[in-house]
């Protein structure tokens, strides 16, 4: 008979990893969020600014997200 040992799992992202990137999509949109509803309230631009700032967070997630999630590409 053979002994086979058994193959170790891909070192793939873990639940920890997980959890931290999904932390940093909502903690970037929301923050882009709050500093545009912020800045509206002072300049009264509503709702220019709550937009923007919303899209600045969504970008600025995604593209922390590539940067995380490229590590366990390779």
């Amino acid at each position: 008979m053979d002994d086979h040992e058994p193959q170790p799992l891909d070192d793939g992202p873990g639940l920890r990893d997980l959890l931290t990137l999904g932390g940093m999509l909502v903690g970037c949109t929301v923050s882009g969020l709050l500093i545009g509803l912020l800045l509206d309230s002072w300049w009264g631009t509503s709702p220019a600014l709550v937009l923007a700032g919303t899209a600045f967070g969504v970008v600025a997630a995604g593209v922390g997200f590539w940067a995380r999630a490229r590590e366990y590409l390779r």
